[in-house]
């Protein structure tokens, strides 16, 4: 069955795109989700019609597929487990884990379905894995698998490191704050000075 996208569909194209698709997918899934229409004469028609705008909205999702591949393309992502003996997990780290880890450090929107694990990790260590940004454009990243408590310590030492970066910082701001309200009064004594040389002075009146 013919049918036209409305969205991006993984691994067959994008919204405007004409693709086959078996008649039960359409049917049940991506009719009922409008996610597509089927591809008649009238909805063809229309397409025709919307071609400029779709074109459009696809340079702008490209242009932001673009940005977050240069933004998580080879990043590290760290998850916390329950890690017993020689490293092994008390379970796995699922692909949930993983886009729930993504999009908290870069604040983005990521399925599941999006992440390529390539394995099951049952063990601590780190791994490579993929995560597709749009159509064809996947991103490489690695997945370091930590006992839970050490994560949470390298975090809240990472916090506090900022946090001294920050108030470092602060007393330079001060610095110069003073230094602007410096040369404004300088800037008012020198304005004085000239307003004074261009008063011409009175002679003693009889």
């Amino acid at each position: 069955m013919k049918v036209i996208l409305l969205e991006e569909l993984k691994g067959r194209g994008g919204e405007g795109d004409v693709v086959e698709v078996a008649t039960g997918y359409a049917v049940n899934y991506l009719l009922p989700r409008k996610m597509a229409v089927l591809a008649t004469k009238g909805n063809l028609k229309q397409l025709e019609l919307r071609k400029h705008n779709i074109a459009k909205r696809e340079s702008t999702r490209l242009d932001t597929a673009d940005k977050l591949f240069a933004a998580i393309d080879g990043q590290k992502i760290r998850i916390g487990a329950k890690v017993g003996d020689e490293g092994q997990l008390f379970g796995s780290v699922t692909a949930q884990r993983v886009a729930d880890a993504l999009n908290a450090k870069f604040n983005t929107t990521f399925d599941k379905k999006r992440i390529d694990l390539g394995t099951v990790i049952k063990k601590a260590g780190e791994y490579p894995a993929s995560v597709t940004i749009y159509r064809d454009a996947q991103a490489r990243i690695i997945i370091e698998v930590m006992d839970e408590k050490k994560l949470a310590e390298i975090v809240k030492n990472e916090a506090a490191a900022a946090k001294a970066a920050k108030a470092a910082e602060e007393p330079v701001e001060v610095v110069d704050e003073a230094a602007g309200v410096a040369e404004e009064a300088i800037e008012t004594v020198d304005a004085a000075d000239v307003a004074s040389d261009d008063i011409e002075p009175v002679e003693n009146a009889e």
